[in-house]
């Protein structure tokens, strides 16, 4: 006969785990701030350095190149943002004990899960329905 110890699921993770998570995610929001700071200043030529402003004869053939440049800049930044924004999320749910918690199945998303996805709300079976 098994143990209560071992029926019981867990439901949540502990404190220390969360406040792992936690240092985990800090770490990558302030990676993904630079980097969308990096991003931001591309599309706005802050920091710019080139002949933009001095060397008419090449404005016409950069032109093109430099405004898709900035399009393909500016959906990058807006992903970065995006993932940003789930980050912080992320700490809010670590704040209210709720982090890694599915809210599909309301199981625990596995630790390897959250490790390489950090602001995951879904288990992979739950996220592998979805399709």
């Amino acid at each position: 006969m098994a143990t209560t110890e071992e029926k019981v699921e867990k439901v949540r993770y502990s404190d220390e785990e969360l406040h792992e998570f936690k240092v985990l995610i800090l770490e990558k929001l302030a990676k993904a701030r630079e980097d969308y700071e990096m991003l931001r200043a591309a599309i706005d030529h802050s920091g710019s350095n080139d002949t933009e402003d001095t060397s008419p004869s090449f404005k016409v053939l950069e032109e093109g190149s430099s405004s898709q440049a900035k399009e393909e800049a500016s959906q990058l930044a807006g992903r970065q943002y995006k993932f940003i924004q789930s980050l912080e999320a992320a700490l809010i749910r670590i704040e209210n004990k709720t982090y890694g918690i599915c809210r599909e199945t309301g199981k625990l998303i596995p630790k390897e899960r959250l490790k390489l996805v950090p602001h995951a709300t879904l288990s992979v079976e739950a996220k592998n329905k979805q399709r």
